[in-house]
């Protein structure tokens, strides 16, 4: 492009248009200089070109001439008419812009919720396969207290025939046939799964606190962790008589455990009695029982990192 005089009042009028300086100047350099009108029609004809706001790169002389008058009110319109265009143009392009970033977020929503399903699904299948390693080994001690009674009951049967004398024979013979079908009762209601373990009592308490006060998530599971805490404490000191005694009175231990029955039926279970007329629960030294403590820690640490605990079947 040669070199052009540029007429300062066409800038100007263009400016006043709406238009840039750099699309003004440019405007004039490429109608040749000639008027308003052409410079406008130039402007429209390349109002989508890449390059239309960047100034000319040639050598510019401005000269000042009287203000123009317009040919026509049809460079008016037209001015009008390209502001309108260019304010149509954006709006339409700020729709599409806000449309893809919408389709953005609900892409991004759909992937947080299915990796969050996922993770949930894998965290259900982890605990049920936790819950049926823990039924066979359940299963395993019911068989073992079975064999333990069988053989506890052989030792008798051999016991009393080898004690049997003239003088008391149909006594003993009566007695050992009573023990005898005792025996084969508890035998049978061991082997048939029909007396529960001490571990399974304790975690169907806690599967009851859950299902009855399942709208009350945040308090059973807060109860959940304290119980654990006066477990722990217990297999950790049980000689220290203060992590032995709870008052039913305190207001913490209320707030906790002490508003939910099966708490307190929890504790008992785990050897607490009510001393002093019911208003302290005392486990007593000698009625520590390790291992019934701990399968009640057991049970808790399930109760508390199973999100499904006590809501699915057994």
């Amino acid at each position: 492009m040669d070199a052009s005089e540029i007429n300062r009042s066409l800038v100007s009028e263009l400016e006043s248009m709406g238009f840039s300086e750099a699309q003004a100047t440019k405007a004039l350099c490429s109608s040749g200089n000639s008027s308003l009108e052409a410079a406008v029609n130039w402007i429209i004809d390349h109002e989508n070109d890449a390059e239309t706001d960047e100034m000319p790169v040639v050598t510019i002389d401005i000269i000042e001439t009287p203000s123009p008058t317009f040919d026509s009110e049809e460079v008016k319109l037209k001015a009008q008419e390209l502001r309108e265009r260019v304010r149509k143009r954006r709006e339409e392009e700020d729709k599409k812009l806000e449309k893809e970033r919408e389709k953005a977020r609900i892409r991004a929503g759909k992937e947080l919720l299915a990796t969050k399903r996922m993770a949930q699904e894998n965290e259900r299948k982890r605990f049920e396969a936790q819950r049926k390693i823990e039924k066979e080994e359940e299963r395993r001690e019911r068989e073992r207290i079975r064999q333990k009674l069988q053989q506890d009951k052989e030792e008798r049967r051999v016991s009393l025939g080898s004690s049997m004398n003239s003088s008391t024979s149909s006594k003993s013979i009566k007695t050992s046939k009573q023990e005898t079908k005792n025996h084969l009762e508890v035998d049978f209601s061991a082997s048939s799964g029909n007396v529960p373990t001490k571990k399974e009592v304790l975690r169907e308490c806690l599967r009851s606190l859950r299902r009855q006060h399942k709208e009350e998530d945040a308090k059973v599971q807060r109860a959940f962790k304290s119980l654990l805490v006066y477990v722990r404490n217990i297999i950790s000191n049980p000689d220290e008589p203060k992590f032995r005694k709870i008052r039913l009175s305190n207001p913490a231990f209320q707030a906790r455990v002490g508003i939910f029955k099966e708490g307190l039926q929890f504790l008992e279970l785990c050897g607490f009695e009510r001393v002093r007329g019911g208003d302290f629960l005392v486990l007593r030294r000698d009625k520590i029982d390790m291992a019934v403590l701990r399968s009640a820690g057991m049970v808790l640490n399930s109760a508390i990192t199973n999100p499904f605990f006590g809501l699915l079947s057994k």
